[in-house]
């Protein structure tokens, strides 16, 4: 019996006029012990999101991940890590103050920026390849948001506004990582990303050029194309710079060229060739520091060197001290704080995920974010600026060995000890030569044509989004570069889930051969003849329009007369269901006709949308009598997760729609593939899904004329009970089984369906089902054993699969077919 307690939810509804009888849970009809389902509700919501103690536990875990190895830490690993860290130390001191000189900055900041990156990013790391610290892209869009803001601020001092940056990004980032949102990073494409980069990398190396050739004179803060044409216009004022530069990129170039030749000759020296390529910047700047020191050894002056050289560098941090914080700095870079975080996303996550999918693991992007958050969080408080992944000095540390994140604590102690003991050097480096190395490192961020064209190939459209990015990078700026193909991935997302096809399915039964045996075109009569004999082949659904590259000589037919299957493509929601809805109506009214042809008596009563035929003509042709009325629409929700209030109050109207053109009988509506508990109670709440009556035996003629008692009441799915896959037993491909297209169920100890559910075994529907090889050993080894309904019997709309609910929409239509 239903309980007759009031509760105060009761209560609620009738003060807020909702009728007491618009329940969700309808258990109160199945009072037998079947197995009914119950949708879910707020308390459920509420339990899957309210916090545990074991899961508080595992979240302050995965905020320091270093705990699931640093007690297995080993001398092996200690080994690796510290061959990968030096490594790593002697390209990133270098490459550091070069960056540190693309961000506006004296070159220490790179080095405050790298050690902070290397001494805290391990305790933080999901990988153990990506190295944060200063980067070129990064360093260029200081560069460029310091002397936006300096043209406002004249008083602002580079340092502070860098320092600032860093920290309010390390805060956001920060904050986005504890609440688990690393999620976000999915929103920005591959496509979006490689556009980013080839756009960065020839903006930057088109502005170190005139650096390079040392041609004075030229803004490399400009759009990328007035810093060509200028550089162009510019190369009579050539000076020495360009014998140190293009010299220096040479090597770069031809060492990596030699190593990698090398390496291929002799496969047992590859390890040493490697490491020697890597160190090829290190090689180059000591060649180039001593030949400046030899040309500039009497100078103390850098400005008074042969050539332009680094300067003075102070030992140590001179630059430590609480960022800036005040209103007016806030409110000077504010407008500058997205386009950073996108790039400390995109090249950070990027870099680690890929790295992960080549070395075999997984990272965390919500844990990411909380490292680079606490890196750019701490590091201004040292002199660093906006640090994120490298991608060459992450390539190199993962070919170098790396066993472990700890390896960064090695390079923090070679840049630390660069800081303190090798500033009075890095007076002589030539600003040409790091203006080669900085082209040298970003030449390889430029997407290669190979990559562009599988774009091309995998999605054409994207490409456009590429180009564009590049194209905007060149002629405006990097962020608007960033800004455009991140909005034109998320424009073309949602004009593919606003566009998203549905298809109208059909049936062809499918045999299996091997493919051999096919060629030809399968005019081998005897093979033909040899797969129709077999009794294991299945039902497919395949498109009716033949969209889907099958082939066009595969017979696919209608599911059932006035009965339709659709597949949604990409999901139905507020976005698309208007369209698929709409393509749902036209096809159906193009293919059936209303029940009561005659219902409109004068031609004034006849809708303006469906006048009929003109004055003096026929109204029904045979072609209109022909028709088969609507029975049932089969909706495929396995690529639907979950559906909005839009979505399903469409859906109630276009059933409204059908039951008045099919009136006085009733549409059915039956779902396949629903596997969401949240798209079932909306469904529920829409009133489909659920037949609430318990329909008893009718009398009923079929084909043939022969009266039979049938159970109108909707079929279900059952099988056999157990949970266990090794409790069934296995039949090989090639034995004998029920055929698809005439199926007779195994009669079980108590003479119930096995596909009803209750009532007598004998089943005389032979309407196509899905059934797979060996079905009948299957059914024949689960005979002796209790059968379950797969889903709840108080949701017999809801179905396993498409077979399944056609098999129940074709029986409820009253048509019965005998078995032969």
């Amino acid at each position: 019996m239903a309980s007759t307690t009031t509760t105060a939810g009761d209560r609620i509804k009738k003060f807020l006029g909702i009728p007491s009888d618009e329940k969700l849970d309808d258990t109160e009809y199945y009072n037998d012990g079947s197995f009914v389902e119950s949708e879910p509700t707020t308390q459920d919501f509420l339990n899957e999101i309210r916090p545990t103690v074991q899961g508080t536990v595992n979240y302050v875990r995965e905020l320091f991940p270093f705990i699931n190895w640093i007690f297995h830490y080993n001398l092996t690993w200690l080994l690796g890590d510290f061959i990968a860290g030096v490594t790593v130390g002697f390209v990133v001191v270098p490459q550091g103050m070069a960056y540190a000189k693309l961000a506006n900055l004296e070159p220490e900041f790179g080095l405050y920026t790298s050690f902070v990156g290397f001494l805290l990013y391990w305790a933080f790391a999901t990988s153990k390849d990506i190295t944060i610290g200063a980067v070129a892209v990064m360093s260029t869009i200081v560069g460029n948001i310091i002397t936006d803001v300096q043209k406002e601020h004249p008083d602002f001092v580079a340092g502070d506004i860098a320092r600032t940056l860093a920290f309010i990004c390390g805060v956001v980032l920060l904050f986005l990582g504890l609440i688990r949102f690393g999620f976000i990073v999915e929103f920005i494409p591959i496509v979006a990303i490689s556009a980013f980069m080839t756009g960065s990398a020839i903006s930057i190396a088109s502005g170190q050029v005139s650096t390079l050739m040392g041609i004075p004179n030229i803004n490399s803060r400009e759009e990328t194309y007035k810093v060509i044409i200028n550089t162009l216009k510019g190369l009579p004022n050539t000076r020495l710079d360009a014998a140190m530069g293009l010299t220096a990129l040479f090597g770069l170039y031809f060492i990596r060229w030699f190593c990698t030749k090398m390496g291929k000759r002799y496969p047992r020296q590859q390890r040493t060739w490697f490491f020697v390529s890597t160190l090829r910047m290190v090689f180059i700047i000591i060649l180039y520091i001593l030949v400046s020191w030899l040309v500039n050894r009497h100078i103390k002056d850098s400005k008074k060197a042969h050539f332009k050289i680094l300067g003075h560098v102070p030992s140590g941090f001179q630059h430590k001290g609480v960022p800036r914080l005040d209103n007016e700095m806030l409110s000077a870079i504010s407008s500058h704080i997205p386009a950073t975080i996108l790039v400390l996303l995109i090249e950070h996550i990027a870099i680690s995920k890929s790295f992960g999918r080549v070395n075999n693991y997984i990272i965390n992007p919500s844990q990411e974010l909380v490292a680079i958050g606490f890196t750019n969080l701490l590091g201004p408080f040292l002199g660093g600026y906006p640090a994120t992944g490298s991608f060459s000095r992450t390539a190199i540390k993962a070919k170098a060995g790396v066993r472990t994140p700890l390896a960064g604590i090695f390079t923090a102690v070679l840049v630390l000890l660069a800081l303190y003991a090798l500033t009075s050097v890095f007076f002589y480096i030539p600003n040409s030569a790091l203006a080669a190395m900085i082209i040298h490192a970003v030449g390889d961020l430029i997407t290669p044509p190979r990559e562009v064209y599988k774009f091309w190939l995998t999605s054409p459209l994207e490409v456009i989004i590429f180009f564009a990015g590049v194209f905007v990078s060149i002629f405006t700026s990097i962020e608007n570069g960033i800004y455009v193909t991140v909005a034109a991935s998320g424009a073309i997302l949602l004009w593919r889930i606003a566009k998203s096809p549905g298809k109208f399915l059909g049936q062809a039964e499918i045999y299996t051969a091997p493919r051999e045996l096919a060629r030809g075109g399968g005019k081998d009569a005897g093979l033909t003849q040899s797969l129709l004999q077999r009794p294991e082949h299945h039902t497919a659904f395949l498109s009716l329009d033949r969209d889907d590259l099958s082939n066009p000589e595969l017979q696919i037919s209608t599911p059932w007369p006035g009965v339709f299957v659709y597949r949604f493509g990409e999901g139905l929601n507020y976005v698309n269901s208007a369209k698929h809805l709409d393509n749902l109506t036209i096809h159906v009214f193009k293919h059936t006709r209303r029940t009561e042809l005659n219902k409109f008596e004068k031609l004034g009563d006849r809708p303006w949308n469906d006048p009929g035929p003109r004055r003096g003509q026929a109204f029904l042709t045979d072609e209109l009598v022909a028709r088969p009325t609507l029975r049932a629409i089969i909706l495929d929700f396995s690529a639907v997760n979950c559906i909005d209030v839009t979505a399903a109050q469409a859906l109630q109207d276009l059933r409204d729609q059908f039951d008045r053109y099919a009136h006085p009988d009733k549409v059915e509506w039956h779902f396949a593939g629903v596997s969401n508990r949240w798209t079932k109670r909306a469904l529920v709440a829409s009133g489909f899904g659920v037949d609430s009556s318990r329909t008893p035996r009718l009398q009923s003629e079929n084909y043939k004329g022969d009266v039979q008692e049938v159970d109108q009441g909707p079929l279900i799915a059952i099988g056999p009970a157990g949970g266990s896959a090794t409790d069934i037993e296995v039949v090989a491909v090639g034995t004998s089984g029920a055929s698809s297209t005439d199926e007779k169920r195994p009669e079980g100890p108590s003479g119930g369906d096995a596909e009803k559910g209750n009532g007598h075994w004998e089943d005389n529907s032979t309407v196509p089902t899905a059934s797979s090889a060996g079905a009948g050993g299957l059914a024949r080894s689960a005979a002796a054993k209790k059968l379950v309904p797969v889903f709840g019997i108080n949701r017999p709309f809801f179905h396993v699969d498409v077979a399944t609910a056609l098999k129940s929409a074709v029986r409820n239509t009253g048509v019965v077919v005998a078995d032969e």
